[in-house]
């Protein structure tokens, strides 16, 4: 079990019977608004709000990287385009849908909804 701290801490939860053992896998120090796993579960998607993405790959126990940051509008939600882990589509607050190429995070196309969007 993944899950994220206010913070910025994911932490990883292995439970067995009534025993658990928790562990700390990264601190990316920016409140994180989502987590996401590529369709294989080799890498984890961490979303801020403040408009960054991160890849943490659990089987590596490293650092998280940064994919993307941007600043003209905070991500609401990612998630990656399946079969494959190598692109993502975000969508921002303000209604822009983009679609990422990960190794590089390089932007390849954007929407715009116009329209302002929300969680329920």
């Amino acid at each position: 079990l993944y899950l994220s701290a206010q913070g910025g801490i994911l932490f990883f939860y292995r439970v067995k019977d009534l025993q658990y053992e928790m562990k700390i896998c990264v601190d990316i120090l920016k409140p994180i608004s989502s987590l996401i796993f590529s369709p294989d579960y080799t890498v984890l998607l961490l979303v801020t709000d403040q408009g960054t993405v991160y890849a943490y790959k659990p089987a590596h126990s490293g650092e998280a990287v940064k994919l993307l940051d941007t600043c003209s509008s905070c991500f609401l939600a990612a998630d990656f385009l399946t079969p494959g882990d190598k692109y993502c589509v975000s969508v921002t607050i303000s209604g822009e849908v983009q679609v990422w190429f990960l190794e590089d995070g390089t932007c390849l196309s954007k929407l715009n909804l116009d329209v302002q969007v929300h969680v329920t």
